[in-house]
Formats: C-alpha cells, sequence, structure tokens
C-alpha cells in the first residue's frame, strides 16, 4: 500500500509514544505553523512531511519549493 501524504493523531500518537489527546494538540500547533506560512490544512491531520521535517530537523525547504512551484 503506498504511504498517504497525511497523519492521523493516532499515527502521531503512536510514532511518539504519546496520548491521543496531545497528539491532537501537536497537530493543532503545527498545521497553526504551516497556516502561517499560507498552506491549507486539515483538522486532525499533519503532512507527513512537515510532521517528520520538524520532529526530526530536516530542512523544510522542500515544502516552500513546492508551493512555489504550484503558484
Amino acid at each position: 500500500m503506498a504511504e498517504r501524504t497525511f497523519l492521523r493523531a493516532a499515527e502521531v500518537a503512536q510514532e511518539l509514544g504519546v496520548s491521543l489527546a496531545y497528539a491532537y494538540k501537536l497537530i493543532s500547533k503545527l498545521n497553526v505553523e504551516l497556516e502561517e506560512r499560507g498552506f491549507i490544512t486539515i483538522n486532525g491531520r499533519i503532512s507527513r512531511q512537515y510532521f517528520t521535517e520538524k520532529l526530526y530537523g530536516m530542512d523544510v525547504e522542500p515544502l516552500k519549493e513546492a508551493k512555489d512551484e504550484r503558484l
């Protein structure tokens, strides 16, 4: 099965070993960051790429470049 673009709260909770409630809080915080950068977000879901970049310290530039290409 292909890897989905978005993670749900249950997947975030499992990945981090935290409660579902905390996973929702974290997703909300990350989605606010994305909204401030002009991205459209979905409540209760987070971009797998952005989640990985923020938690594991990877560069965020590919998201910016992808957005610029769509304009």
